[in-house]
Formats: C-alpha cells, structure tokens, sequence
C-alpha cells in the first residue's frame, strides 16, 4: 500500500501543509537509533555529538532537542550564535564551542554555561584579560584544543602547559578540558602518533599540577574504527545522521567498516513535479541546453535546485527514485528546478502527483549521501550540510510528522505538532 502524501500526514498530525512539493524528511527515531549504535562502539563513554552547521542541514534546534531526550551528554558545534541559539531553544545539556570565538563575547558565552575552545596564543590573551577586565558571575568553561598533527589548530606541546597555567590562574575562568581532533582515523599509523602526541600533552599538564576533568579526541571515524581510542568522550558528527564517512565505504553497497552497517540514515529529500510534459524530439532542456532529447520525451520538473543545495555540478550526473525506480536528471540544475526525463517509467505516465526520492529509499531502489557526492566530486558531509535553510524539513517520529520547518517572512519558523 502507497505511504499517504506528506499533505496527508501532516492534516492528519495537525499541521499546516508546506509551501511547496520540494522537502526533506527527517527520521528522529533514527536519530536515537544511531546515538545508541554509537553508545554500543564505545560504551560507557559519554556522547557528545556534533549539531554544527545546523545539524549538517538537519535542523540543529528538533536535532538537539531529540538527541537530549534519548540521553546525549552533550553537544557540540563550531560557533557561539549556534551555541546561543541552542539555549535560546531550551536545551540545557552541556554546550562545547569548537572554535575559538572572538574574545569580547566570552561573557555571554560563561552566562549562557557553554564551554569555549582556547587554541591560538593570542586569543587566548585577548579572551583571558577581558575576563579579568570584567569577571563573570558563572565561571567560564574552556577547552584547551591540542595540536597533535591535523595542521588546523590548538596549542602545540611546547605552549600548552603555559596556555593551562594561564587559565587555571585566571578567576572566573576554569580548565575542564584538553582534546584533539584526528586528521585520517582509517590511517593506523598516523592516528597513533596523535595519540601518544595528545598523551604526551596530557602527561605533561599533569606534571605540571594542571589536571583535566576529561579528554576526547575521537569523533565519527574513529568511533567506526577498533583501533582508536575513545578517551573519557566522544563527538561523533557524520554518523549520529546515519552516514559512514566515505572513505570506509569501501567498493560494495555495505560499509567496509564493521558496526558501520548498523546506522540508518536520518535523512531523506523528496519532490512532487510541477509540471510534466510531452517534449519532441530535439527539444533543449533547461538554461544552455547541455541535454537535447533524441526521442519524444516525458520530463518532469521537480521545483528544487542549486538553491537549496542541489548543485549545478550534478547537472546529468544524478538520478531520482519514482515508483521504485531510477530515472536519470537531465538538463543543467537550475537555481529552482531540476528536470527528471520519466519516459521510460512503466505503467501510467508519471504525472504531478507522483512522488520522486533524491535521497533516500523507494521500494528496492536507495540513493545515498555517498552517490550523490561521488557524482558531484565531493564528499557526503557536504551533500547533506549544503541542503538550504529555505527547503522545508519535516520532523518524523514512528512515521509521524512531529513538526515542520519553513521559511517566512525573515526568519525561520518551527510549527510543532498538538498531538501527543
């Protein structure tokens, strides 16, 4: 039996229809699903996952909230308005900055309870004399970020124990932390350097009386991986939504990665045409036809684009899923159409009403993250982050639409659902 149209379930859950028939769906109990599969790979670790850059386009503020109510000890993200807007939602878990922020907001920062990340010499300076310039009235949390050989930041060994020594003497200021961030996890060899570099960081702010509650280094990858160490935390990013980073993917369907093929991916992007026509033959399809049909032709056009994060580079290189089955992409991406030529689609002629997957599964057929980035010559983290703020989400829990996320007017606006 067909799923009943996302106007359908969404009447049905009390809530308004979306503004258009371009939309993501995300599944929160896969969601939890995932955050216990992580649980499993290191257990008894706290899990702090990663809700950056809006929940990697999956709606940092419903992400966290579910996240919170199936026990995540934490969360974290690259920059304090994420932070800030977290709080302002109600999340009360433990907040971690991941970057260093611009010193003068170190105060909002401590108010708010969310931990901040020193890892340049002269931030830092900047951070701390402004704190002592105007002490807070809640200690401010840092994190000391160790560079261990990922080239992007934290403090080299040489500065660190002077770093710790700086805050630890500060008032107002408290030292909870030292962590690094692995450059290859899958790479043995180079991942155990960091190690013993970050366990030599570590050893010597101990021997220098400077102690941290807790040390965590590994995030998706090497959660994924035997041999990398979990620490007394966790940040897992890519694989809390269900994906496995793409170079553990190996050559077949199944991640090579073993615990990997546990996660389901929390994602989904789904499209209704807008129009559905009868080309002839030689028709050009969209802007500076790079595609002619070479035979009467049925094409569809699907109302979402490089706009919302389907780029041109997928330009006749990508496929959808309608009635289970794949159908190619055609023509150049527009900013708000892509075009899917449906003649070969069996049965009555696909119309308006038909329902095509991008992302996701239709009957037997699943196009993943990792597909669409090998055809766009990048990498799944970037298929799913650069999925625009504009394209509605809807919210699912046991295949019920919980709550939806539009664009109006100036801002976003989340509409929950009134039923239980």
């Amino acid at each position: 039996m067909p799923r009943p149209s996302v106007e359908d379930r969404l009447a049905a859950a009390g809530l308004p229809p979306l503004p258009r028939t371009a939309w993501a769906e995300i599944d929160l109990d896969a969601l939890a699903w995932n955050l216990g599969v992580l649980r499993r790979l290191a257990p008894g670790t706290p899990v702090h996952p990663v809700v950056k850059a809006d929940a990697y386009g999956h709606g940092a503020i419903p992400v966290a909230r579910a996240l919170e109510a199936a026990g995540a000890e934490g969360l974290c993200v690259a920059a304090l308005d994420e932070a800030l807007a977290l709080r302002r939602a109600g999340i009360t878990l433990p907040l971690l900055v991941l970057y260093p922020i611009p010193p003068a907001l170190a105060g909002a920062a401590a108010r708010d309870r969310i931990a901040l990340t020193a890892g340049d010499r002269a931030l830092l300076d900047a951070l701390l004399a402004g704190i002592r310039a105007e002490p807070p009235a809640i200690a401010l949390e840092v994190q000391l970020e160790v560079e261990t050989g990922l080239g992007r930041g934290g403090f080299p060994l040489e500065g660190l124990v002077r770093a710790a020594s700086d805050i630890a003497g500060t008032p107002g200021v408290r030292l909870v932390s030292a962590w690094t961030h692995f450059q290859a996890p899958a790479d043995q060899a180079r991942t155990a350097a960091q190690v013993a570099a970050f366990e030599a960081a570590t050893r010597a702010l101990a021997s220098n009386g400077l102690t941290v509650a807790w040390r965590h280094a590994a995030a998706s990858g090497g959660l994924l991986l035997e041999h990398v160490v979990s620490l007394d935390g966790v940040r897992p990013g890519l694989a809390v939504y269900g994906l496995v980073p793409d170079d553990m993917l190996g050559d077949g369907p199944a991640p090579a990665v073993e615990g990997a093929a546990d996660l389901r991916p929390v994602l989904s992007l789904h499209a209704r045409p807008v129009r559905v026509a009868d080309l002839p033959a030689g028709w050009g399809i969209s802007y500076g036809p790079s595609f002619t049909t070479s035979r009467p032709s049925r094409i569809a056009t699907l109302p979402l684009g490089y706009g919302d994060g389907w780029t041109r580079s997928l330009s006749n290189r990508a496929v959808a899923l309608v009635r289970g089955q794949r159908v190619p992409l055609v023509g150049n991406v527009a900013m708000d159409a892509v075009m899917a030529d449906v003649t070969d689609v069996p049965g009555p002629p696909v119309g308006v009403n038909d329902e095509f997957v991008l992302l996701g599964i239709q009957g037997e057929e699943r196009i993943t993250a990792a597909e669409v980035a090998r055809a766009r010559g990048t990498i799944s983290w970037e298929v799913v982050t650069s999925l625009s703020r504009r394209l509605p989400r809807v919210y699912d829990a046991a295949s019920v639409p919980l709550e939806t996320r539009t664009l109006v007017a100036d801002g976003v606006e989340t509409r929950r659902s009134k039923r239980p």
